[in-house]
């Protein structure tokens, strides 16, 4: 095998390597806490890790054909495919914006308490907000956005000092929009309306109503991945 070809082949791999990391990154670098999870959130997160794990076996088995697909391209050929693979995962992990028909749900509160002459709002503390992403992704969600923030497998949802925060970045006030890209919309806002989270949710004093749109606007996700050096490649 020519130099070049060595050459470029080395960077397929470490692009490849890139993908899968980007799947994993999420399951590692956490701080582990005190496990207070009941019998029903404890199967639930691991039929979760179950299905990033088999995510993880899928993602390597197409990185080693993308890998044997590259070996047998020519320079210029393998370029421009090496190009187009970095545009897939640049739409995969939500760094480009994205259009399309889905859900709009609305999170507000059902009764807004007055303390002392001061509105106090309830509370989406992150552990209601994960529960609801899990429901939207299990129910078919493709793309979701919270206001500004895209949510993607890199998306943190912690508790900050009491306060709940998405991408690092503060959970905005209620009311609180949320856009979800389907190919069901309809089939997704029945499943949202009789879903655990929105009886949860009603507990909490926050109501949550979705409805169908044909076109939605999702941002692309803010925080930077470090792809600069795959694209530098055919400049």
């Amino acid at each position: 095998m020519k130099k070049q070809s060595k050459w470029m082949v080395g960077l397929v791999c470490l692009f490849a390597g890139f993908m899968v990391a980007v799947q994993f990154q999420t399951t590692a670098g956490e701080p582990e806490i005190r496990d207070t999870r009941d019998e029903w959130e404890v199967r639930e997160a691991l039929v979760k890790q179950q299905d990033v794990q088999q995510e993880l076996l899928q993602k390597i088995s197409e990185a080693d054909q993308t890998i044997e697909n590259y070996e047998e391209k020519s320079s210029a050929e393998q370029v421009a495919a090496l190009k187009k693979s970095i545009e897939k995962l640049e739409k995969k992990v939500g760094l480009t914006e994205v259009e399309g028909e889905g859900v709009s749900i609305e999170i507000s509160a059902i009764f807004i308490e007055n303390i002392e002459g001061v509105q106090a709002y309830p509370a989406v503390t992150p552990q209601l907000l994960s529960r609801l992403l899990n429901e939207l992704n299990t129910f078919g969600a493709d793309e979701i956005a919270i206001g500004n923030e895209r949510i993607t497998s890199l998306s943190p949802v912690r508790d900050v000092n009491g306060s709940t925060y998405v991408n690092n970045r503060p959970f905005p006030p209620l009311p609180v929009q949320i856009k979800v890209l389907t190919d069901q919309p309809e089939k997704l806002r029945d499943y949202i309306h009789a879903s655990q989270s929105k009886e949860i949710f009603n507990i909490e004093n926050l109501d949550l109503q979705a409805e169908v749109k044909e076109e939605l606007t999702l941002p692309k996700y803010d925080d930077p991945l470090h792809l600069k050096i795959f694209k530098e490649i055919g400049e």
